[in-house]
């Protein structure tokens, strides 16, 4: 492939509106194209990149005994409504009317699409397990998006989804499925973690997320080095045990004004963590007290979890009055009546503690649990935080990563059998419902979290095996006739071989050409000048070596060496 033919936009600076590292090389790159908020054009280099993904992709999941499916990227609103999920995906579902005024929206997966076609077409035990899965383009309107094609409204995505005679045969298969998002990440060249993670709008009883590390990642995972790992988000957190004091008689104290836990512990000289912080939520349409210790965060997830709510937010101040007859700020669980309270593991252990006197203006000390109040549910509600330990060995301190979630597998069991009715007759001739797994992966988030993972000050640093080209022949002077020669030999030999050769045959100087082909990250530039030419070499480097790593090779050499490297 001669780069003047090629639509190769390179750009010398990114737009000002690129916010990440992957964006910006991206479109100086020429690989993709921004259209609108979240929507993005895949050119020739992008879409070679995507494919190759795709193709790692694929053989794992035909090794998997996957069978490739094609569904349509418009369901019915009829099927979602059996899920319940029409609602529950709320405004990031596209939706939208035909002619005869009948609701559609735009595929955000396939749940539901691919268990109605297995309650049609499975009837027997004898037909499972089976696993389908597809390359399809979701929607997401995202309410913010954000860092290019990790956070867009249009993504391709790879999902999966298989189904079981029972738990047992899907947690044999679950195990199948890792093993060939690990092989995936390998093969990508990521440096990654799998962690325990939340199931969200998917649902289901376990999933992993295959995090990429990077700094740059959105998201925050926690892991210890006896093997536990989990995003922040699911992360379990111990009980902390703390001495216990003798225990003192409740006393208001007056607090004009002040009602942040720190201003408070501020004014009385306290430390946070003697403070019981009262927060009120709404969980499906009814409030509950929800008690965390000074320094702690209230983990939205595993609240909505163990209250098994569909919807929880934080209450109005209009709420937070009614409740509590004090404004925000003076919330305390003492002298509360009538209302469900959930404190955290490590609020039961407070001796003596500080809180709202629900009253305005005033703060209540030497509150003890039992005593003063009480919860009707203890349980892990906080976010982990630097310095817990590992719930898992009980041992280490817990370590923190940032990474960039790149696929995603679950444990589905019968929600979407149960609720679509899915069955099968059993061996007895006895009914059942299909136990489920799902998994996805994010094909475009790929391309950018490699990316993220590999690039320097030159541009992308693409593993071998994804790049768009694997070499790029640089000739400095592609009409002289020797050089031409030299340069059309080796793309011949190279291409016989199987391997994808960029020629930049364009009329540039050099130091253009080896930036560009630094920018785009192809793993390997033969640069083939008149000079060397007279001595019978050509110069070899590799893009992810040093600028002082060229070497100089005979025309044959340089293709034996390629043809080695990648075991041609």
């Amino acid at each position: 492939m001669f780069f003047s033919k090629m639509l190769i936009p390179t750009l010398k600076e990114a737009p000002s509106d690129a916010d990440i590292v992957s964006v910006k090389l991206m479109v100086r790159s020429g690989m993709m194209r921004k259209l609108a908020s979240g929507l993005y054009e895949l050119l020739p280099l992008g879409l070679k990149v995507l494919r190759k993904v795709e193709n790692i992709i694929r053989q794992e999941m035909n090794s998997a005994g996957g069978q490739e499916v094609i569904f349509p990227l418009i369901f019915p609103k009829a099927l979602l409504l059996e899920t319940g999920r029409w609602n529950v995906y709320g405004k990031e579902l596209f939706k939208l009317k035909d002619r005869k005024d009948v609701e559609f929206c735009l595929a955000p997966t396939a749940e539901e699409v691919v268990t109605d076609l297995i309650r049609k077409d499975i009837k027997s035990y004898k037909q499972l397990p089976v696993m389908l899965y597809q390359f399809g383009t979701k929607f997401r309107d995202e309410i913010r998006p954000r860092f290019g094609v990790m956070r867009s409204r249009e993504f391709l995505m790879k999902d999966a989804y298989s189904f079981h005679t029972d738990e047992a045969d899907l947690e044999k298969y679950y195990k199948t499925m890792f093993d060939a998002y690990t092989n995936i990440c390998i093969k990508c060249g990521f440096q990654f973690r799998a962690v325990e993670a939340v199931s969200g709008a998917i649902g289901g009883s376990f999933s992993h997320e295959f995090m990429v590390l990077t700094d740059t990642g959105e998201e925050e995972m926690t892991w210890c080095n006896c093997g536990y790992g989990t995003n922040s988000e699911k992360a379990e957190c111990l009980k902390i045990e703390q001495s216990k004091e003798e225990v003192l008689p409740a006393e208001e104290i007056l607090t004009p004004d002040v009602g942040a836990v720190e201003d408070v512990a501020k004014l009385l000289n306290l430390s946070p963590k003697k403070f019981i912080k009262t927060m009120i939520y709404i969980a499906d349409k009814k409030p509950v007290v929800v008690l965390v210790r000074g320094d702690h965060e209230i983990n939205e997830i595993k609240l909505q979890t163990l209250l098994g709510a569909d919807e929880t937010a934080l209450a109005d101040e209009q709420t937070v009055i009614s409740v509590t007859n004090a404004p925000i700020g003076f919330a305390g669980p003492a002298r509360l009546k009538n209302i469900k309270i959930i404190a955290d593991l490590s609020v039961a252990e407070l001796s003596n503690a500080l809180t709202g006197a629900n009253k305005k203006d005033y703060h209540l000390k030497n509150v003890n649990f039992k005593r003063d109040y009480n919860a009707d549910i203890v349980a892990d509600i906080r976010k982990v935080m630097r310095g817990d330990i590992c719930p898992r060995c009980k041992k280490e301190e817990l370590k923190f990563s940032r990474g960039i979630e790149i696929g995603h597998t679950f444990k589905l069991g019968t929600k979407y059998s149960k609720s679509m009715n899915a069955l099968y007759l059993d061996a007895n001739g006895k009914e059942k419902f299909i136990i489920m797994g799902c998994y996805g992966i994010g094909v475009t988030r790929i391309l950018a979290a490699t990316i993220e993972q590999s690039h320097d000050d030159d541009g992308i640093i693409w593993p071998d095996n994804i790049a768009p080209f694997e070499v790029a022949i640089v000739p400095l002077n592609y009409a002289d006739e020797k050089t031409k020669e030299t340069t059309e030999k080796i793309h011949k030999e190279l291409s016989s071989k199987g391997l994808d050769v960029l020629i930049d045959d364009r009329d540039e100087r050099a130091g253009i050409k080896f930036k560009d082909a630094d920018l785009i990250g192809i793993p390997y530039r033969i640069t083939i000048s008149e000079k060397n030419l007279a001595n019978g070499n050509v110069e070899l480097k590799a893009r992810r070596d040093g600028k002082d790593t060229i070497r100089l090779l005979k025309p044959e050499g340089v293709v034996s060496e390629l043809l080695k490297i990648f075991k041609k």
